[in-house]
């Protein structure tokens, strides 16, 4: 068991909670929920390491003194964040990574700022963030810390932390927790650890029905933390790794592609979407003509549907439209070029049982 002083954690930033313009049923809403921060499979996230002296956090300490904290990183931190990523795509998953020298192309933007924490985004809040700003930040040497790289990037991949799973049934000793947490290394506010600790996640943004302390996102916990369950009073410590659920979730959520599988839309002939919830239907457009034309779901369902280019087989994003927990259907319209090869990719939040559900083009 590590000594708690030694034990440093994830604080990730903070982001307002979803809000429905229609009336959504608790099971509608847990659908939605669980799938809301997950990207569509076969996304590739690029991801770029902020370089030079141009990015930093400037610091002013209580006597005015004022400095910066870089947010480049030296090879071997870069390189440890490759091999974590690595790690994740060698369990065959749908996701692609690729690192790129530019930034603005990047979804995931990586600082090495030390004395900031380590934290990022959960999976598509990264879309809202500034193009110039980090969305990972890793705030003590990573070198030899995997874990940590890979507890990240789970959370880039829309992964919350399990130790705030409802399902745990955690009872925390709470003071001792604000205490342990407002001291070296971490030295959190009692706001700080109330978001990552204490605070139960919402049921429905759980996956799964119970818990796992093995998980990367499980973080170690010293003695008199825990008041129940009981077999961890003395303290919780995760095995090293990716646990054998952590695996099996991933793959749930983004399993391998099959270009097989994918299906040939046509101008004005609807594609039954014939999926469960969670799922996804992968469809090819080669347009007849250049024009602008227009995607649409029809039917009773919440779907997030994006459009890409095909160019040397890459998929480059053009389009997204999400409509869950809407009166409405995905709709794109975008000018489409004869000769060139488009991909769309509808994954399905919930549907009801009534009627059929389908996309056409047009």
């Amino acid at each position: 068991m590590r000594d708690q002083k030694e034990i440093h954690y994830c604080n990730l930033p903070k982001m307002p909670e979803p809000a429905f313009d229609a009336p959504v049923g608790p099971m509608r809403m847990e659908a939605i929920i669980i799938m809301a921060k997950k990207w569509v499979n076969g996304t590739k996230l690029k991801y770029s390491f902020f370089e030079g002296d141009s990015f930093f956090t400037p610091v002013t300490d209580t006597n005015g003194n004022q400095s910066k904290l870089f947010w480049k990183g030296t090879n071997e931190e870069k390189q440890a964040v490759r091999n974590a990523f690595s790690k994740w795509k060698s369990q065959e998953i749908g996701l692609e990574f690729e690192e790129t020298d530019d930034h603005l192309e990047a979804l995931i933007r990586i600082g090495f700022a030390k004395g900031e924490g380590s934290w990022s985004y959960v999976g598509r809040d990264a879309w809202d963030i500034p193009k110039e700003e980090r969305t990972m930040n890793f705030g003590w040497d990573i070198v030899s810390d995997e874990d940590t790289i890979l507890h990240e990037i789970g959370h880039a991949m829309g992964f919350p932390h399990e130790h705030q799973n409802p399902k745990a049934g955690i009872v925390w000793n709470e003071e001792a927790v604000y205490s342990a947490l407002a001291a070296a290394p971490n030295f959190w506010s009692r706001e700080q650890t109330f978001h990552n600790i204490i605070r139960k996640i919402s049921p429905d943004d759980v996956q799964g029905s119970s818990w796992d302390p093995n998980s990367i996102m499980h973080y170690p916990f010293g003695a008199n933390m825990i008041i129940e369950p009981p077999e961890y009073k003395d303290g919780l410590s995760p095995e090293d790794g990716l646990s054998d659920r952590d695996i099996a979730w991933v793959k749930q959520f983004y399993p391998k592609i099959d270009k097989r599988t994918f299906v040939a839309l046509k101008p004005f002939h609807s594609e039954i979407i014939s999926i469960n919830a969670g799922n996804q239907i992968n469809l090819e457009f080669s347009p007849e003509e250049s024009r602008y034309y227009t995607i649409r779901t029809f039917g009773n369902m919440d779907t997030v549907m994006v459009l890409s280019e095909v160019v040397n087989d890459e998929n480059i994003y053009l389009s997204g439209d999400d409509d869950s927990g809407e009166d409405r259907n995905s709709v794109i319209k975008e000018k489409l070029l004869k000769g060139k090869k488009y991909l769309i990719n509808i994954r399905l939040y919930y549907k009801t049982s009534a009627g059929e559900t389908c996309v056409m083009a047009y």
